[in-house]
């Protein structure tokens, strides 16, 4: 069983995260199942957030009475102090414990720091005199804020995206935080469902001694898959090595990841799926995309204003509004036969 050890937190877990994002979309009963069964084949580290509706509660229903056990992490998309200590107090009684091992940022456009207008990091510091939270991290998608936050020297842990669709800079993160004594947890490890062969996916970050992938979980096939990876860790083999780089060929570039942040559209544009329309028809099942549901939300982009504001929001500095016109363009060939899947 590979373990990798999250920095100075001295947190040590099994390679194999539980990313609950996912287990919003499924009833309790459903996700209280998932997660035991994560827990008892071997998986400890839990990463939820405020943000993810009702994901802490489903956690909380599983895990009463079981801290000593397992690692909980979650986050908080406060803006300022009172905000913090509100969402807090939620995160603890949703969870239904007296502390979070790991307490993070959630993507703050910013790096908070002591003393700052925001409050957040003396709050945070306040939070951990107290023992309601055991490590302070922060996640991002912005390169320049995860570099600011690991330079600070101020987190325990980086939540940041990583895959084999990495960068030189992504990887230089990386290399950083493990310098620096810190944790790095990967998120967007199948890069929000574009990679489709999780051993492939899980060779490529075994590599690196230092990185925790948490894999978004919502039904049980796929959490078969990432346990049987428990006892049995995919190796980087030549096969897999010719596919992360055909992979990197077809995906590099400007393309979207589908995070959500530059959601919601003032038209109701599904942007985090239709902005990347054209990817998800070629790697993955495509009847659901062509559905007439599926069509009725990808020709909401004619009826964009291009306000911008998704480009604007976007931490990877996508022109968005471009991207979401060139993949409706791809859409109607596909519907028309003129070009094939």
């Amino acid at each position: 069983m590979e373990t990798v050890r999250l920095g100075k937190t001295e947190i040590v877990t099994n390679k194999n995260g539980f990313g609950a994002l996912p287990i919003q979309r499924i009833s309790d009963e459903d996700a209280v199942y998932l997660l035991k069964k994560a827990f008892d084949n071997g998986i400890t580290y839990f990463d939820t957030a405020r943000w993810y509706t009702d994901s802490e509660h489903k956690l909380g229903l599983a895990f009463e009475g079981m801290r000593d056990k397992l690692w909980i992490a979650t986050k908080t998309g406060a803006n300022n102090a009172e905000e913090f200590w509100k969402d807090l107090e939620t995160s603890l009684e949703n969870l239904k414990t007296d502390y979070i091992d790991v307490y993070q940022f959630h993507n703050p456009a910013f790096c908070p720091k002591p003393g700052d207008e925001s409050g957040l990091y003396d709050a945070a510091l306040k939070a951990k005199e107290q023992g309601k939270i055991r490590h302070i991290g922060i996640t991002n998608h912005r390169l320049a804020v995860a570099n600011e936050a690991v330079d600070s020297g101020l987190y325990e842990t980086l939540q940041f995206p990583f895959c084999y669709l990495a960068t030189e800079k992504d990887i230089e993160l990386v290399k950083k935080c493990r310098e620096k004594d810190m944790g790095f947890v990967a998120m967007k490890a199948l890069s929000g469902g574009l990679i489709t062969n999780s051993a492939a996916a899980y060779a490529y970050l075994a590599q690196y001694d230092n990185v925790l992938p948490i894999w978004g979980v919502q039904r049980e096939s796929e959490l078969d898959e990432f346990l049987s990876y428990i006892e049995t860790p995919p190796a980087m083999t030549e096969e897999i090595r010719a596919l992360i780089e055909h992979d990197r060929e077809e995906l590099l570039g400007e393309f979207c990841r589908g995070c959500g942040y530059c959601m919601p559209c003032p038209m109701g544009i599904e942007i985090n799926n239709c902005a990347r329309m054209s990817l998800l028809l070629r790697r993955s099942p495509s009847a659901g995309h062509l559905s007439r549901e599926g069509q009725e939300k990808m020709m909401k982009i004619e009826n964009c204003i291009h306000c911008n504001q998704c480009k604007s929001k976007c931490p990877y500095g996508l022109d968005t509004p471009a991207l979401l016109q060139k993949n409706l363009e791809d859409y109607k060939n596909v519907l028309a036969g003129k070009v094939s899947v």
